[in-house]
């Protein structure tokens, strides 16, 4: 499991850009409602992506073993 201190900070530093995509996307005339479950739906295709490298490749960065810390 990933350090929470480690995704507490990663969070803090995609706020921003996260923040001003949103932003820019309702600026173009998407409701908020919409962007904000494209953007969920766009995070949570690239999680399960992830897990399927991982059961397909075997493969696991070093930041997701044993909480951030190589073993």
């Amino acid at each position: 499991m990933a350090d929470m201190k480690q995704n507490l900070t990663c969070r803090q530093a995609l706020s921003s850009a996260f923040q001003a995509l949103s932003d820019e996307a309702v600026k173009a005339g998407w409701s908020e409602g919409d962007v904000a479950l494209a953007l969920a739906e766009l995070a949570e295709e690239r999680v399960i992506e992830l897990t399927a490298k991982v059961i397909t490749e075997g493969f696991i960065q070093p930041q997701f073993a044993a909480g951030g810390r190589r073993s």
